[in-house]
C-alpha cells in the first residue's frame, strides 16, 4: 500500500527533525548557562560583543571608548 509508506516516510522525517531540534536546544541551553551570573565565559562575551560591533552598516566604524 502507498499510504503506510508515505506515513512511514513522514514519521522518519519528523523524527529526524525532532532530533535536530533537540540538539539545537541543547546547544542553546549550554550557551545560556555560560552567560549566567557568576559563571560568565569571557570568550563567549567577547564573541557576542564582536558580533554586535561587526553588525554595522557600510562605512560605519566601531570606536572603542575609554571609560576611565
Amino acid at each position: 500500500m502507498i499510504i503506510p509508506a508515505i506515513t512511514d516516510t513522514r514519521l522518519a522525517m519528523r523524527k529526524e527533525l525532532l532530533t535536530d531540534l533537540r540538539d539545537q536546544r541543547q546547544r542553546l541551553q549550554h550557551r545560556i548557562s555560560l552567560l549566567e551570573p557568576g559563571s560568565v565565559d569571557p570568550d563567549l562575551v567577547q564573541e557576542l560583543a564582536r558580533g554586535q560591533l561587526m553588525d554595522g552598516g557600510p562605512g560605519q566604524v566601531a570606536v572603542p571608548r575609554n571609560t576611565h
